[in-house]
């Protein structure tokens, strides 16, 4: 995509979430600057040539009826799926632009405010429709699972409950009701996490890293000994950060009595060796944990990371680099460990540019973390105030969202600090 188009959007995503919890789509939310014409087929070319066909599924969220409109009349039938928002199907010339859409073949997704739902007249246009529950209908739902507890073939509680089979649920803002829409009632997917409470859940225990992540490690160093592993190695090990924050806690301890602090997880498994650091992940095992509920929420933390880490210059280190990244890793700590960031952060030797940026915003790591959190989100003008606040090209920007968004997830453990 060249920079011109680049230079004329500003994108942000949400995350969307299937049975599995594993990454099935991305919602990116596309908006435009100023009164700017987009040239829509150069938009949509850009996209494809940098969305990997083994990448999640691409939904796109246009924030004008002008984006939309023009997308609605221009995009081809292989594009990806786009969002249209009930607040612009007032208009009946938006209307008129959904149904010749839907006969040429585009994939359209109906998306509403909580208790809102498609017209029966426009209904059949749409593949999928993504929904907000009201509170009204979440306690209904929370309520049809319980008796589905109770009664796993209960074919009328299914349908009392307002989640329906092959749509999206948004806004879910409990465990319980993910679990609901998921594996009660085959929802295609949930929009964005319930980080907090499924971490609420876990307030009465310490908690453990990644059961799998932890196999995979061991597995890792039983296959051979040479510097690729160790590559390797660091970038799975960084995708937990709970892991990564437990493996410095240890380097730094006084059973391993190193004279020197140990600052990078880099470090720390060059310090340690393959034969200590198998030693320390077994140790680890029987208290890892398995709750796929969790996976969802390190995804997201890799994510951040590595957007962190990618919008760095290509022309500085893979130490400042490698240090960003775990800045973003760390970046939720405090969530994970339950306990305030400072708290979490004295136990831990972090370089004085990640105590900066995590605990007060300030320093030269606390742009790259303030851009990388609000581009979780569709307040794309927050994101275009903050590039230009801290100079950072808005096209540039896009572009590292694009690669590591639509990357190969194949690639994606290898390549986690790889421009």
């Amino acid at each position: 995509m060249s920079n011109s188009i680049l230079d004329q959007v500003t994108l942000g995503y949400q995350l969307v979430w299937n049975e599995s919890r594993e990454l099935c789509a991305v919602q990116l939310f596309v908006g435009t600057r100023g009164s700017q014409d987009i040239d829509v087929p150069h938009l949509l070319a850009g996209l494809a040539a940098r969305w990997s066909g083994q990448a999640p599924s691409l939904l796109l969220s246009p924030l004008s009826p002008i984006l939309l409109s023009e997308l609605l009349d221009r995009a081809p039938a292989d594009a990806p799926r786009i969002e249209v928002n009930q607040a612009w199907l007032h208009d009946a010339q938006t209307s008129q632009r959904v149904h010749r859409a839907h006969q040429r073949g585009l994939h359209l997704v109906w998306r509403g405010e909580p208790g809102q739902r498609p017209s029966k007249a426009l209904a059949p246009c749409f593949e999928r429709t993504m929904v907000s529950l009201t509170a009204e209908e979440a306690l209904n739902a929370l309520r049809s699972s319980r008796d589905l507890d109770r009664r796993p073939q209960a074919q009328d509680s299914r349908l009392r409950s307002p989640v329906r089979a092959g749509q999206i649920y948004e806004s879910v803002a409990s465990r319980a009701l993910v679990d609901h829409c998921l594996d009660q009632q085959s929802a295609w997917g949930v929009a964005g996490w319930p980080v907090e409470d499924v971490l609420h859940g876990y307030r009465h225990q310490p908690m453990q890293a990644d059961q799998q992540t932890i196999i995979g490690l061991i597995e890792a160093l039983e296959a051979d000994d040479t510097t690729e592993t160790i590559e390797t190695i660091e970038h799975t090990l960084v995708s937990d950060a709970l892991l990564a924050y437990r493996l410095l806690r240890y380097t730094n301890s006084a059973a391993l009595g190193l004279r020197t602090e140990i600052e990078s997880v880099r470090h720390g498994l060059m310090v340690l060796g393959h034969a200590r650091l198998k030693d320390w992940l077994l140790q680890q095992l029987p208290h890892a944990v398995s709750d796929v509920d969790l996976q969802p929420i390190r995804t997201a933390m890799a994510v951040r990371a590595k957007v962190m880490a990618q919008l760095l210059d290509a022309g500085e280190g893979d130490e400042l680099r490698r240090e960003l990244y775990l800045c973003g890793v760390l970046s939720q700590i405090d969530l994970v460990m339950g306990e305030p960031m400072a708290t979490a952060l004295q136990r831990i030797p972090v370089s004085g540019r990640i105590k900066q940026a995590l605990l007060h915003r300030a320093g030269p790591y606390a742009p790259y973390l303030e851009i990388a959190i609000a581009l979780e989100s569709s307040n794309t003008q927050a994101i275009l105030s903050l590039c230009e606040a801290h100079g950072l090209s808005v096209g540039e920007t896009n572009r590292v969202l694009l690669r590591t968004l639509g990357g190969a997830p194949a690639q994606a453990t290898r390549g986690l600090l790889v421009v």
